[in-house]
């Protein structure tokens, strides 16, 4: 059985404030959003990803650049070819984040309602 206080026994903390912002902050944007959606079916040149787009390559790279750095895909540079992938654990951490707030949420208008109820039942309007 575990120590009181031991890693075992506590809840695991929340991620940090700026990983999480940093994740939401690079799905803000429809393109990378649309390269997060892309990427989540099978792993591309950055070629592959550019070619939908109708900008610049240094603009789209720093698409590319913004995601990484979120952590949201990860990239392999073979030869001259640089191949992105899903990092699909940052993702769980934005769904975890979004969970915990609509338990929050659920929870509070729970209370409201049943303290609404309480007031037309006592009979006050």
């Amino acid at each position: 059985m575990p120590a009181p206080h031991s890693h075992a026994a506590r809840k695991s903390s929340p991620p940090p404030a700026a990983l999480i912002d940093g994740i939401f902050r690079a799905l803000a944007d429809p393109t990378r959003r649309d390269v997060v959606a892309r990427l989540s079916a099978k792993p591309a040149s950055v070629s592959e990803l550019a070619a939908p787009y109708r900008m610049a390559m240094p603009s789209f790279l720093e698409h590319l650049k913004v995601l990484e750095a979120s952590g949201l895909v990860s990239s392999e540079k073979k030869g001259r070819v640089r191949t992105y992938q899903l990092a699909a654990e940052r993702l769980k951490v934005a769904e975890d984040w979004l969970s915990h707030q609509r338990r929050l949420w659920e929870r509070r208008l729970d209370q409201l309602d049943a303290y609404l109820l309480k007031l037309k039942k006592d009979g006050v309007t």
